[in-house]
């Protein structure tokens, strides 16, 4: 990945190539990916213990790397309620179910927490999503439920979007961690890029006896 300073937006586009890797992982796979996502940033910030660092954006309007795992936890407390309500009552309007929200309240925890405490928050709210995934047969990954004005689809469609999210954030966190110079004294296995780290995720994991 390169590390030349450019202006970061979670929202440029995926290239093909990592979406048609997504797509093709097996349901396990799909799964390990998900759960991969929390070793990264335990490997990228558990090391850096001045919370400053990841407070701090190299250009005004880029996200902090705090702000981004914020943006994950967010992610996945949206998409959970449909993941659950599609295994538990297919077919289901998701648009009956609330967006979640940040409270004025919720924010000022967010400002005052440090990076590592909301990483904590991600990984509950991950852990809770894998486990659902894990509980699931094959076959009820094709269970999905309906909307007019949010996601929608499959319970496999909305974790290969989660999939997708968690590139979409590591991608901008990786580059910040790089030009914000957050990683400057770690070794070597702290700064691994997000290339070298998607790599470790097998492309099919075989469960059976």
């Amino acid at each position: 990945m390169s590390t030349a300073t450019t202006f970061i937006r979670v929202g440029d586009p995926v290239p093909a190539e990592q979406i048609e890797t997504i797509q093709r992982l097996g349901n396990n796979s799909l799964i390990i990916r998900l759960m991969f996502t929390v070793n990264h940033l335990s490997r990228w910030l558990t090391p850096i213990h001045d919370d400053d660092r990841l407070d701090r954006a190299l250009h005004r309007g880029e996200p902090t790397v705090k702000e981004l795992v914020v943006a994950l936890r967010e992610y996945d407390k949206f998409i959970y309620p449909r993941m659950y309500l599609a295994a538990n009552s297919p077919g289901a309007d998701f648009d009956t179910l609330e967006n979640p929200t940040i409270s004025p309240v919720r924010e000022r925890f967010d400002q005052h927490d440090t990076t590592v405490v909301l990483m904590s928050e991600f990984r509950r709210t991950r852990q809770t999503i894998t486990a659902l995934l894990r509980a699931l047969p094959d076959a009820a990954w094709d269970l999905g439920g309906r909307s007019q004005k949010g996601v929608e689809g499959t319970i496999r469609s909305m974790a290969e979007a989660l999939a997708i999210h968690d590139y979409r954030v590591l991608r901008a966190m990786d580059q910040t961690l790089d030009q914000t110079g957050a990683r400057e004294g770690l070794a070597v296995i702290q700064k691994a890029h997000l290339d070298e780290l998607l790599a470790l995720t097998p492309d099919h994991v075989d469960l059976r006896d």
